[in-house]
């Protein structure tokens, strides 16, 4: 079998940041797929699975009710290794063109009080695993680091 894309990205030298992880086609729509890097793979520890789980909820959220994307938005999810998150956006987008909108979203992490949006035993099948505090703590490293982004950061390295 063949390697899939994000297994041929070299995690050594990868650094937190925002990255175009692949594009795919479906029919004539182009779906772009984006890597949001938030710890440097194999050296910093990961985020555990309650922050990972908040940050889910509140950018979910905050992407699916956002009035200039939303109806670009097809998912937000964890990466499996717990060091980031993939982006889902209908449309052929450069990582650039997103930072405002991913930066927004962290922005809205890092300041979110209150009752977590779907965090009950109704909306959601592992509601107690909730971290906010730590997603707070995630939400402001990434949108610091968005804040002053550079190419280094946009393009997986070579």
């Amino acid at each position: 079998m063949e390697k899939i894309t994000s297994f041929t990205i070299d995690h050594i030298r990868l650094q937190p940041g925002l990255y175009v992880s692949r594009k795919d086609k479906v029919g004539a729509e182009t779906v772009t797929t984006f890597d949001l890097r938030l710890t440097k793979p194999n050296e910093e520890p990961v985020m555990n699975t309650a922050e990972v789980h908040t940050i889910e909820h509140l950018a979910a959220t905050y992407l699916r009710n956002e009035p200039d994307w939303k109806e670009r938005v097809l998912y937000f999810g964890p990466m499996g290794c717990r060091t980031g998150f993939y982006l889902l956006l209908a449309g052929d987008y450069a990582s650039r063109e997103v930072v405002p909108l991913v930066r927004d979203c962290f922005r809205f992490i890092r300041d979110f009080r209150g009752e977590v949006p779907g965090a009950s035993a109704k909306d959601c099948g592992n509601y107690l695993d909730m971290n906010l505090p730590m997603a707070n703590y995630w939400g402001a490293k990434y949108a610091a680091l968005l804040e002053t982004i550079d190419e280094t950061r946009l393009n997986y390295p070579e």
